[in-house]
């Protein structure tokens, strides 16, 4: 997860500033912004910036040398063919993610900023309302030629919404990941569960876990809570769970309060580290608590555990993973993550999850909309995508190359084919981490010995302070 650093806003922005005017934050765009979106379209020389969150030798060096030594490189000989002369600069950057959207967010409102920008596609909401991005048919001047593209064929419907704002697209998805239930099959064994587990209701989950607590040293259950976690918790827990009860914690541009899906949530919590203790309480509320449920897990001590599939391919992963499983392949399962109970989730699913990941946008200033539309598909083609992996197996935004990356690893393929077409995204919207931090208290207050119905209650009031008001919150 995220780690960001806390800053005041004047030290941001003082930051961002001396940036600013030491030429830092160089750019190719300009206050154009008003002109015709055919601008430029049949220029024979074109200067174009990449911007993105990724520096060599520090954040993301890989992503970033990628973008540098083959993406640019090939994207210029294939303009050059065509009779174009495109030069394009990258813009790395590899500081705090807060910081860097602070960056954007200066750039952006100062109509300046790189032509295409790599951005977390929780700040596609807040940036599009802010003005500071516009829809690609907006941009780009020609919807059909955006809907034309053949890249959307290739991205299912839930994961474009990384890119998507109230349906419409802002910019194309990037990777992205997926939630599951992984469980621990020495240990199901053991308990007489069956290695091909899959529950099909929350109580199919307890009920696993109750067969589980009759092992010794074994902790049954690991669903994130607290606020040691942050945004684990919420992404591992409250939000799957909420998918669930077939709320959001977003609807119709009101946020989640007191509702009867919350405390279903909450009381779900409550019975895990409450009333039948399947959960270990203490580890929800320590600092390294989710690194030391990682390490827990593959000591065959935790049964099932809520996670995304960085888990498999980082955490457990044999050989370079942080708490390494030589039997991975063997020892670990993994389920879909049902709804309380079948086709009670989310648009009536049986089964739910949550995603995350980022999306690349056009800056809607830029001197070259045509160009830099054609370098966004190039980045987003096959062949680039494919060739950004490095030989490595990871869940992309396109069907065609999971189908043939992910070909030899079962786990990740079952993500690609099973998990994404069911997912959900977080909303986009500023008010979206206050709302969180409210859920993640609500289940530390749960974990801490409250009721689910005084852990609601008490979620009422923060969630109307994180939304500003209480008419900004539904409860019903």
């Amino acid at each position: 997860m995220r780690r960001t650093t806390r800053l005041s806003a004047a030290a941001v922005l003082g930051t961002v500033t001396a940036l600013l005017l030491t030429g830092c934050l160089g750019s190719s765009g300009s206050a154009d912004g008003d002109q015709d979106t055919g601008r430029n379209a049949d220029a024979k020389k074109v200067d174009l910036v990449i911007a993105s969150n990724a520096v060599k030798g520090g954040k993301s060096s890989a992503s970033a040398e990628f973008t540098e030594n083959v993406l640019i490189p090939k994207f210029v000989a294939e303009q050059k063919a065509k009779g174009v002369e495109v030069t394009v600069r990258y813009q790395g950057d590899g500081s705090d993610d807060e910081i860097y959207k602070q960056k954007l967010s200066l750039d952006l409102s100062n109509k300046s900023g790189a032509d295409i920008i790599s951005i977390d596609g929780i700040w596609v909401g807040e940036f599009a309302q802010a003005g500071y991005i516009k829809t690609l048919a907006d941009t780009v001047g020609d919807a059909a030629k955006v809907d034309g593209w053949e890249g959307w064929k290739q991205i299912p419907e839930t994961v474009q919404q990384l890119g998507s704002f109230e349906g419409k697209k802002y910019g194309v998805p990037g990777g992205t990941d997926g939630r599951v239930l992984y469980f621990n099959k020495k240990l199901f064994a053991q308990a007489g569960l069956p290695a091909d587990w899959q529950p099909k209701s929350w109580e199919e989950i307890l009920a696993a876990g109750r067969a589980l607590k009759k092992l010794p040293g074994v902790t049954p259950l690991q669903i994130n809570a607290g606020t040691a976690m942050g945004e684990a918790t919420t992404m591992q827990g409250v939000l799957p769970l909420l998918a669930g009860t077939g709320a959001s914690v977003n609807k119709e541009g009101k946020w989640l309060g007191d509702t009867p899906q919350l405390r279903q949530v909450l009381d779900f919590y409550q019975k895990v580290y409450g009333g039948e203790k399947l959960g270990d309480r203490v580890i929800q509320l320590e600092s390294k608590g989710r690194d030391k449920s990682f390490a827990q897990f593959a000591a065959n001590k935790i049964g099932v555990l809520l996670e995304s599939d960085y888990f498999w391919r980082s955490v457990v992963e044999p050989e370079e993973g942080v708490a390494k499983m030589a039997d991975r392949d063997a020892a670990v399962g993994y389920a879909l993550i049902p709804a309380v109970q079948p086709g009670a989730g989310v648009n009536g699913q049986d089964f739910i999850s949550m995603s995350g990941g980022g999306a690349t946008v056009i800056n809607p200033n830029t001197k070259y909309p045509q160009q830099a539309w054609e370098l966004l598909q190039f980045m987003n083609s096959a062949e680039m995508v494919k060739a950004s992996l490095d030989g490595n197996a990871k869940i992309t935004q396109r069907t065609d190359v999971n189908a043939e990356v992910l070909a030899s690893d079962p786990m990740l393929t079952f993500v690609s084919q099973k998990v994404l077409p069911l997912t959900q995204y977080r909303p986009g919207l500023a008010e979206y981490p206050k709302v969180s931090a409210a859920l993640q208290q609500a289940t530390a207050d749960v974990v801490g010995g409250k009721t689910a119905e005084q852990a609601a209650q008490a979620y009422q009031s923060a969630a109307e302070q994180a939304a500003g008001g209480k008419d900004k919150v539904f409860t019903s």
